[in-house]
């Protein structure tokens, strides 16, 4: 599977139904030595999406249950 493929997912956590965003506007952290994917790092913006405040949230690839068609299933 290609990170194109995936990009416009929303990702959601399963264990409060809370939408962390969608999967496009989010940086990737590798790892160097394998080149496979660590993490996912979601921006934290609020006011629309026009500020960002805090840091980032992390979702470490074991995190990730499910890979659907529309959305990303987490359990944080």
């Amino acid at each position: 599977m290609r990170f194109k493929d995936i990009g416009d997912k929303e990702i959601i956590d399963v264990n409060n139904g809370e939408r962390l965003g969608v999967l496009g506007q989010t940086d990737v952290e590798f790892n160097p030595v394998t080149g496979k994917i660590d993490a996912f790092l979601i921006p934290n913006y609020k006011w629309f999406g026009l500020r960002k405040e805090g840091s980032d949230n992390r979702i470490a690839w074991e995190e990730i249950q499910t890979i659907g068609k529309h959305m990303i299933l987490i359990n944080s």
